[in-house]
């Protein structure tokens, strides 16, 4: 049956499975914290990465907790996976903490799936995960815009360009959820520049695409996916009216420091 499943339908199953299995982890209550983020990430890699080699066989696989496939460069249609984004988080019971399942088909962000399992919108008890082939409508926008950063080292040009457009910054954890945060109208601006690989964005840029948000580097050159070198340092995701004032606020920045 799971080889019948759309590609859609397969990403959104397996974020939502892995973001179970991660939950059953945490509460199983035989971990340390010290332990746990690490016994997490293996044990849902394991999952997506045996599901997805048995259902679909001939596509590429790049994943943060697997040792990387150079055959995956010759691929077509690879999949790019992240676990566990926001390992501190999941160890922390928060709630900003993701799975992200994606396709990159000759090296754009098609497809993806991003689980939030801390995060029950629903009211069904199994956490929210927002996919690219289901768009939902934006929040209106507010009059004061917000910036979400990272918790702990909030990057020195989001910081910067927040102080220009007098905008609040929003601490969050992982890449997911802060792009995710857009889409829910809980921000405006995701920007970054602190380092990140590609199984930090992918799945989260081709959901917020599939939502009308622009997505590139901070130069607002494009993404681009399935790369020898995975590293893949900075992000703009904002609403596309704020777009390139923000790209303008950053080439400020970054000629003044």
């Amino acid at each position: 049956m799971s080889q019948e499943m759309s590609d859609g339908d397969l990403a959104a199953h397996l974020a939502e499975v892995a973001g179970r299995i991660l939950i059953n982890v945490r509460e199983s209550g035989l971990f340390s914290a010290k332990a746990l983020g690490k016994a997490g990430d293996q044990t849902a890699n394991q999952f997506l990465v045996h599901a997805l080699r048995e259902v679909r066989p001939e596509d590429g696989l790049l994943s943060e907790e697997e040792k990387d496939n150079p055959d995956r460069l010759a691929k077509s249609r690879v999949w790019i996976v992240d676990p566990v984004d926001g390992t501190r988080e999941y160890g922390e019971e928060r709630s900003d903490w993701a799975v992200h399942v994606g396709m990159a088909v000759d090296g754009e962000a098609v497809l993806g799936a991003v689980a939030l399992p801390g995060l029950d919108l629903t009211g069904t008890g199994t956490g929210t995960v927002l996919r690219s082939d289901q768009p939902r409508p934006l929040p209106p926008a507010p009059e004061k815009l917000r910036m979400v950063v990272s918790r702990t080292r909030p990057a020195k040009e989001a910081v910067a360009v927040a102080e220009r457009l007098d905008a609040e910054l929003v601490p969050m954890g992982s890449a997911g959820a802060k792009a995710m945060a857009v889409i829910l109208g809980q921000a405006d601006i995701y920007l970054h520049s602190g380092g990140q690989y590609e199984w930090d964005s992918m799945a989260p840029v081709a959901v917020a695409q599939a939502h009308g948000l622009h997505c590139s580097r901070i130069d607002g050159s494009p993404l681009v996916y399935n790369q020898k070198d995975v590293y893949l340092p900075d992000l703009l995701i904002c609403r596309k009216e704020h777009a390139q004032n923000v790209l303008g606020l950053i080439a400020e920045v970054r000629i003044d420091a």
